[in-house]
């Protein structure tokens, strides 16, 4: 009976439930994109940095990998030591540097890694194979693009070039084995993977054996702040930074974004309560006629009230499924947006659908909703009955 009486209610003003709902559903969107950008971003660079199971990051002491220009002296020789840490299972160097590469009167240049193809995580591949053999190379798709080249093309690839003499340093002939996706450049980023060796030879850095950073994965169940402890300590060229420590860096770097979700998140739960709030005073104060005569018939209060609040039940309910697909569809179209920063890799997202996060915020936003008829439902079922009926009547 509650519920027909509820529905009825709601039917009776069609139009002002409908634009009850669209406000509604337009917090409830704004809440769930706040959430999942607040906290979505680190779980997204958190899923980005362990996609390929290597917990340790080891840099240039005092630097980040790729910040600057410097290097890790004595690779293979940090590699023997490494290998010595019984819970090490994988090793993976990394050298980065620029490759220019002449083609048809023009240049295109491109950041490329120089890889152990048996242990590397940097890229996965799409097509092809690995570049096994020292004059090989696997690059992405905007590269490839770029340069006008397929799988199966020789290139003219250079490290440096002389504006002077007008002439390319560190040449090499390079073979397209394979497309590859690159798991952390940028979006556009043009890339592309050879063997470590052949780009220190490229580079210049064979007899200094140098790398730019090593990636290191460890057993399961081992220790990471133990394994890092031990690498502070026997390795003293690096700083070893664990997937906790990354993770601590870019919480401090985006606490704006933090912040930026709380704050509108918390606006767009008080205006989801205000909203219903508001519709259910003005519907109360229509109805507060119907409601006397109710009481004088003997209809008890608490069932007035639970009639009230099942009408806000019913919007909040509705706004909030409604909120769920426009979140959706507003998540993803922001997103594409904030993905062409520069310097982001392309992997990142920043509103990854969380079901246990999304879900408890529509609750918290539904029950809201849902408080909000208490207060106007329960102020209309404690108004004097005969002087309510007689005000009425006079009016």
């Amino acid at each position: 009976m509650r519920g027909l009486l509820a529905f009825a209610a709601l039917r009776g003003h069609a139009a002002r439930t409908a634009l009850a709902v669209l406000g509604v559903a337009v917090a409830a969107a704004m809440l769930l994109d706040m959430v999942m950008l607040s906290t979505g971003l680190r779980e997204s660079f958190q899923h980005l940095l362990l996609s390929r199971g290597f917990q340790l990051r080891l840099a240039p002491r005092g630097t980040l990998p790729f910040d600057t220009e410097a290097m890790i002296p004595g690779a293979t020789a940090i590699l023997d030591t490494l290998r010595t840490l019984g819970d090490v299972t994988t090793v993976s160097p990394v050298l980065g540097a620029q490759l220019h590469v002449p083609r048809d009167g023009r240049v295109t240049t491109t950041f490329a890694l120089g890889v152990n193809p048996a242990a590397q995580g940097d890229y996965e591949l799409r097509s092809g194979r690995d570049p096994n053999d020292a004059n090989e190379l696997v690059a992405n798709d905007e590269f490839l693009h770029a340069a006008g080249l397929q799988v199966g093309d020789t290139l003219e690839a250079a490290t440096g070039y002389n504006p002077q003499l007008r002439t390319f340093a560190g040449q090499r002939r390079l073979t397209i084995v394979g497309r590859a996706r690159f798991l952390y450049l940028s979006a556009g980023q043009p890339a592309v993977a050879l063997p470590l060796r052949t780009l220190q030879a490229m580079t210049g850095h064979t007899r200094d054996d140098a790398v730019s950073l090593f990636m290191v994965r460890l057993r399961d169940g081992a220790s990471v702040d133990a394994a890092r402890d031990w690498i502070r300590a026997h390795v003293r060229t690096v700083d070893a930074i664990s997937t906790a420590d990354a993770l601590a860096q870019v919480d401090d770097r985006l606490r704006y974004f933090r912040q930026l979700g709380y704050i509108l998140g918390a606006v767009s739960l008080m205006v989801g309560f205000l909203l219903i709030t508001t519709l259910m005073t003005v519907s109360v104060n229509e109805r507060v006629g119907e409601i006397a005569v109710m009481r004088a018939i003997g209809v008890s209060r608490p069932h007035v009230v639970q009639q009230i609040v099942l009408e806000s039940t019913v919007i909040s309910s509705a706004g909030t499924a409604c909120g769920l697909a426009l979140g959706l569809a507003t998540a993803r179209y922001l997103n594409a947006i904030l993905s062409q920063f520069p310097g982001l890799p392309a992997a990142i997202d920043f509103f990854p659908f969380q079901p246990r996060a999304i879900w408890t915020a529509l609750a918290l936003l539904a029950s809201v909703g849902i408080l909000a008829g208490v207060y106007p439902s329960w102020r209309a079922a404690s108004r004097p009955i005969a002087g309510t009926l007689r005000e009425e009547a006079v009016a």
